[in-house]
């Protein structure tokens, strides 16, 4: 497995944290069959209260291993999110704790299991990652299973936590504009005006000041003009 591939695969689920939650599960669902030897097909879901809120899976069968767990009322999903897991199922021929989950994993094909959930308060996320021979998914890989779920607790587990993580990527980001802004304008001042950098923003804070108006909204009006009329030195006070 190169690590070039689940960096940018990572990025991408990371990328699509502004999105529904669906999009945002299956992406994780997307990574796991991808990056986990051995992983055939997987499931995540995001449930609230201890019920189901989106269910995704790389199959159309999966879903009704989840719900039949749900009917039940025991199953992998419903113990890792009791205890946290990862709850492993090493052989569903051989499984005797969940017989009803067991069962209906045979008739889809599903020989070993591992789930894992993570948890915030009423809010909390699963991944459970299935493969078609028995023991497949040993403790080797739990490893990356775990980063994986790490990663898509970031992206759908906290919507507040996103929240607050969104409006500082919008700060910065505004931030490095006004900047940015800033430098062309101290340029365009320093050419016009054969002053040194220091004394070009010297140029922008007193004009700021004198015109009540921020130093970025100064200098953006300098660039997008082309350094006309907003080049003119301010009035002296």
């Amino acid at each position: 497995m190169p690590g070039s591939d689940l960096a940018h695969e990572t990025a991408e689920l990371l990328s699509v944290a502004n999105a529904s939650e669906p999009r945002s599960l299956n992406q994780l669902v997307v990574l796991a069959t991808r990056q986990v030897r051995a992983c055939s097909g997987a499931t995540a879901g995001m449930w609230r209260d201890g019920e189901p809120v989106v269910l995704v899976a790389s199959h159309p069968d999966l879903p009704e291993l989840i719900e039949m767990q749900l009917s039940a009322g025991r199953g992998p999903v419903l113990e890792a999110l009791a205890d946290g897991g990862p709850v492993s199922c090493p052989d569903t021929l051989e499984e005797t704790r969940w017989p009803e989950y067991a069962s209906a994993a045979l008739r889809r094909g599903v020989r070993c299991s591992v789930t894992l959930a993570s948890r915030h308060g009423a809010e909390a996320v699963t991944l459970s990652l299935f493969g078609a021979r028995p023991r497949l998914l040993e403790s080797s890989q739990l490893e990356l299973a775990e980063l994986l779920i790490a990663f898509g607790d970031t992206v759908v587990g906290n919507a507040a936590d996103y929240g607050d993580a969104q409006r500082t990527a919008l700060q910065l980001r505004a931030g490095a504009e006004s900047r940015e802004f800033v430098d062309q304008a101290k340029g365009m001042l320093m050419q016009a005006f054969g002053c040194t950098a220091e004394e070009a923003l010297q140029w922008l804070r007193k004009a700021s000041q004198q015109r009540n108006i921020r130093v970025a909204d100064i200098a953006r009006k300098i660039v997008t003009s082309g350094g006309t009329d907003s080049l003119k030195p301010p009035s002296a006070t």
